[in-house]
């Protein structure tokens, strides 16, 4: 629908589809060979040998993929619900304003409908079309063109906001369908190919390479997305990302952009992941999302020196959701996420991405850090339902010098008011601690993962930290880590 921007400072997260357009509808000529109906086999690329390795490097044949899988590549255009907000006009009589406006009635409004573009690819000769679910978000009328000129009202199977794939589906057979890949072998540095429907443009076809693999980005941590320097812009929405062989890798998704345009920086969804994804639509018409049950934020260079890790790594636990699968397997807040199944957890963010990759029910083993030491946790994980997988916690961090803080323990009254067995309260803050953030009235629940319940056991601990050390702090009803920097 129309392009949404999400603060992402400085720059602009921004979603694909294309808004209101205007004016007459502007076509990209093209002469492509239909594609055949079904499935193809890959095109096989040419390969050179590269000086610097020996190893041999895939050359694309550009022109190829496109004559052969551009048919399948589809404009789709979008109705929403009428918005006061989006081109309102007087209705009836031109001629109704002249007379409220002397009768000293503000003139009546009627909202007009939302108009958007956007793109898709056609993965079933029977109609079924793969796309984003913002492209189609709010849509009471859906149409699919195809190159061929020919269009077709769509019918929406179903939507997943969370990784932002929907599922279309229009009535028509013998269509031309693209060929799926895979981001397994993916590599950084490797030749990738767009095609989409770029204002409006169809059939626009664009190139560049993998920037990185993996990203997670502020506003969907549900989606490990693929880095490019693809040129993408409003409209390139849910249309393929093409690999060296002609396989669909990606859904073309969002961009970082200071503009709300294309400034060498896109985004696009793992096509192994819309896969599960359009497989659950069609089958159950909706899709159910696995969940932990964990807090977790970002591991700095101050919380590594506080918890005794090597380098910055890993989802820091800050809270756990009573009887969730985390609190039923044993994670606590200190813990350090590392892997899961093998697979490792290097920012935060990685772990939300691969929680929701897995199926309700399914066990994972996770890999995790804690007390200065590796222990094994195996969670059986739940449906997430309507609930955030893993939230990141907030927090505010700043290094300093010596600790600054005036505490007291809980008093009796106050463990039973707050439901807090134990811990100490900050009176009074200043130095390091202020700079970190820590404010009066907060409670100080461990240091460095470890409980505190007295002013003494605090003191012996922070005299045994080396660079830094970790609070778990109780600040209302949120639980967060602030590192504190003492040497």
């Amino acid at each position: 629908m129309n392009t949404t921007n999400l603060k992402a400072a400085p720059l602009v997260l921004a979603l694909l589809g294309a808004g209101v357009v205007g004016g007459a509808a502007v076509e990209v000529l093209h002469h492509q060979t239909p594609a055949r109906a079904g499935v193809l086999a890959p095109i096989p690329a040419a390969t050179v040998t590269s000086p610097a390795t020996g190893s041999a490097v895939v050359m694309p044949d550009f022109p190829l993929i496109t004559q052969r899988y551009g048919p399948a590549v589809v404009n789709i255009s979008v109705t929403g619900k009428p918005s006061a907000e989006n081109g309102a006009q007087f209705s009836g009589d031109p001629l109704e304003f002249f007379r409220q406006f002397q009768r000293g009635q503000r003139p009546q409004q009627r909202p007009q409908p939302t108009h958007g573009l956007g793109s898709g690819f056609i993965v079933g000769a029977d109609g079924l079309i793969l796309t984003n679910a913002h492209v189609v978000k709010d849509a009471t009328d859906v149409t699919v063109k195809l190159t061929d000129r020919r269009e077709f009202k769509a019918k929406v199977l179903g939507t997943d906001p969370k990784t932002d794939i929907a599922v279309l589906k229009i009535n028509a057979a013998n269509l031309p369908v693209v060929t799926l890949g895979s981001t397994e072998n993916l590599r950084v540095g490797e030749w990738v190919l767009a095609i989409g429907s770029p204002f409006g443009f169809e059939n626009t076809v664009t190139a560049g390479v993998v920037s990185a693999k993996g990203r997670t980005l502020p506003d969907d941590s549900a989606v490990p997305f693929i880095q490019t320097d693809v040129a993408v812009n409003p409209g390139n929405s849910g249309g393929p990302l093409f690999n060296a062989r002609g396989e669909v890798v990606g859904i073309n998704s969002q961009i970082y952009s200071q503009s709300g345009g294309y400034q060498g920086v896109s985004f696009a969804i793992p096509i192994d992941l819309a896969t599960r994804i359009k497989d659950q639509i069609v089958a159950h018409g909706k899709v159910e999302h696995a969940r932990l049950g964990v807090a977790v934020q970002e591991v700095n260079q101050t919380l590594a020196d506080s918890f005794g890790l090597e380098r910055p790594e890993g989802a820091l636990v800050s809270s756990v959701e009573k009887g969730s699968p985390a609190d039923r397997a044993g994670l606590q807040p200190g813990d350090v996420i590392r892997g899961v199944n093998g697979r490792p957890v290097v920012a935060s963010g990685d772990l939300p991405a691969i929680v929701s990759q897995s199926a309700p029910g399914e066990q994972v083993a996770l890999d995790v850090w804690r007390q200065g030491k590796k222990v094994q946790v195996t969670a059986r994980l739940a449906a997430a339902s309507d609930k955030v997988a893993a939230a990141e916690a907030t927090h505010d961090t700043t290094a300093g010098g010596k600790l600054g803080l005036a505490l007291r323990p809980l008093q009796p009254s106050e463990r039973q008011q707050t439901g807090i067995a134990g811990g100490l309260v900050v009176e009074d803050v200043g130095g390091a601690a202020e700079r970190a953030g820590v404010e009066e009235g907060d409670i100080v629940l461990a240091v460095n993962g470890t409980p505190v319940t007295s002013i003494e056991q605090m003191r012996s601990v922070v005299a045994r930290a080396d660079k830094s050390v970790a609070l778990l702090i109780q600040r209302g009803e949120d639980k967060i880590f602030v590192p504190i920097r003492i040497g």
